[in-house]
């Protein structure tokens, strides 16, 4: 690790930002140039005292999950984090068409995007990023933060983090949307993973997926047999929020040029009950109406 050279890159990484750049507000009366520490810190999910301690060569190593998230909360493109990796004394990852690493033209639309639910996915149905009010409507499905899933404590990883897999193998994953489409949704997800199998930007890990939904999941299985294949995103969805019910929602995508990743954008129509839930969502954001 070298705490000199990754003290310096760190900090004019930061201060090539400003605020706007990753979704903050800038005040009127802001001195300090390009993002405060604190901010870097909350936006990568770790203290403040600890992003200070490597920008004054005290800290200990970084973890790789650590690191990842650094790489994003600096809007690195590849080869800047790959410079990281290295700074810090870890291998870079391998570069597939598939990344981990948020494509920083979508994650620059992300940050732009507060008053509507949106998110970022692979082809694969692994969710890389969420806004504040994805996580409120659709709970966080990201990676590496691994939250603990509420049906049993489980963490998002391995072949899990893959939205395909989880559908089929985690009953919770199903609590989001309404029983009636259950079906059309399984059969969505089966045709999406046919299509991956054969021209997606990780083949090996779809392989993978599908041989274990083969052996686990007889529903799965009966929708694989129908052999249907496509790209398409559901482009309208009904979510089961728990304190607010359904709503209805409409999909808005935007590619990556290799379509591995997908910003998706979820939106409501104006003078709808669900427009209006919503916006009191956006409000209330993890707060519990009820009891």
């Amino acid at each position: 690790m070298d705490k000199k050279e990754l003290a310096e890159f760190l900090r004019h990484r930061r201060e090539m930002l400003r605020p706007r750049d990753v979704g903050l507000v800038e005040g009127p009366r802001r001195r300090t140039q390009g993002l405060r520490r604190e901010e870097v810190a909350q936006l990568a999910g770790m203290s403040t005292d600890y992003y200070a301690r490597l920008e004054q060569q005290r800290a200990p190593q970084p973890s790789v999950q650590v690191t990842t998230a650094l790489a994003r909360a600096l809007r690195l493109t590849l080869d800047e984090r790959d410079h990281l990796f290295v700074l810090i004394g870890h291998n870079a990852p391998a570069r597939f068409l598939r990344s981990e690493h948020v494509s920083p033209t979508l994650m620059r639309v992300l940050d732009r995007l507060d008053d509507t639910p949106a998110l970022v996915q692979t082809d694969l149905l692994d969710t890389l990023a969420m806004n504040p009010l994805a996580v409120a409507l659709l709970g966080d499905q990201t990676f590496p933060r691994s939250r603990l899933r509420s049906s049993g404590g489980t963490p998002i990883t391995g072949l899990a983090r893959s939205g395909y897999y989880r559908w089929f193998m985690d009953p919770a994953e199903r609590l989001v949307y309404p029983e009636e489409v259950h079906e059309h949704h399984g059969r969505a997800h089966a045709a999406r993973l046919r299509a991956a199998l054969t021209a997606g930007s990780d083949t090996p890990r779809a392989a993978r997926i599908l041989a274990e939904l083969q052996e686990h999941s007889p529903e799965f299985v009966r929708m694989w047999e129908l052999q249907e294949v496509a790209q398409s995103y559901d482009d309208c969805k009904t979510i089961l929020h728990p304190e607010l019910g359904r709503i209805d929602v409409d999909a808005q995508l935007l590619y990556t040029e290799n379509r591995a990743q997908t910003l998706v954008v979820l939106t409501t129509r104006p003078g709808t009950e669900s427009h209006s839930k919503l916006e009191l969502l956006s409000v209330i954001g993890h707060q519990q109406l009820t009891p």
